[in-house]
């Protein structure tokens, strides 16, 4: 059994994770934001469906990305010397966030919910969360969006409604963060598309000593703005 969490109730050591499913932590408690910034500092975050209650989890191993391990393949790299998409920082949260949200192929509801959105615009807000865009033709067309605690970026979900748009998003993304000397992001769950970008798993303990290190550095001035000349040379 997890542990149901009232509104003033710690999390447990995220050792206490359940293994199946793997990072299983807790449940309930509230998506304020003094709630979720403790749990990103503590490695923990929140998932859930629609219908469940909200799930608090830190599995076990972690996917993350060294920015220094970027893989761009052949491909992307022509989309991104066309000069088809122009990426922006944070001028469309709120359309990058409900875009994210929208059911994809396969798959029933989303667990960006209402209340999440909520919680996460409360968090933008605060200069915490952030997002990067893909525009064409004045449309947006892709993008991500995460939170940032000092240097540490937690990507939350991607979404495309043209190719590789939310890749190219992805770039940019990472080459801003080496440039404001982060080293990581987290992305959570494992996937063939972030593996095919450069991302890897380690363990838990290991990503807990890189969240502790990174999220004692300064934060990085809200609202982000990209530099000009990020996706040149890649």
């Amino acid at each position: 059994m997890i542990p149901w969490l009232e509104s003033a109730d710690p999390f447990p050591p995220v050792d206490h994770a359940m293994r199946d499913p793997n990072g299983l932590l807790a449940a309930g408690a509230d998506l304020s934001p003094q709630r979720l910034l403790d749990a990103y500092v503590h490695g923990i975050f929140p998932w859930f469906g629609e219908d469940d209650p909200l799930l608090w989890w830190s599995p076990d191993p972690r996917m993350v990305l060294f920015l220094d391990e970027l893989h761009v393949s052949r491909s992307l790299r022509r989309v991104i010397r066309s000069g088809r998409y122009e990426v922006r920082f944070d001028t469309a949260f709120h359309d990058v966030m409900r875009a994210c949200g929208e059911p994809r192929p396969g798959q029933e509801g989303t667990w960006i919910t209402p209340a999440m959105i909520e919680a996460y615009t409360t968090l933008w807000r605060l200069g915490y969360v952030h997002s990067i865009e893909s525009w064409a033709d004045g449309e947006l067309v892709g993008g991500l969006y995460g939170v940032a605690i000092g240097h540490m970026f937690y990507g939350e979900s991607m979404f495309t409604r043209r190719r590789d748009a939310s890749k190219v998003a992805f770039v940019a993304t990472v080459r801003q963060l080496r440039r404001w000397e982060f080293q990581l992001i987290d992305c959570q769950m494992p996937t063939m598309h972030l593996a095919s970008l450069g991302a890897r798993e380690i363990s838990r303990r290991d990503f807990l000593d890189h969240v502790t290190r990174l999220v004692g550095d300064q934060d990085v001035i809200s609202p982000w703005r990209g530099d000009a000349d990020l996706l040149k040379d890649v």
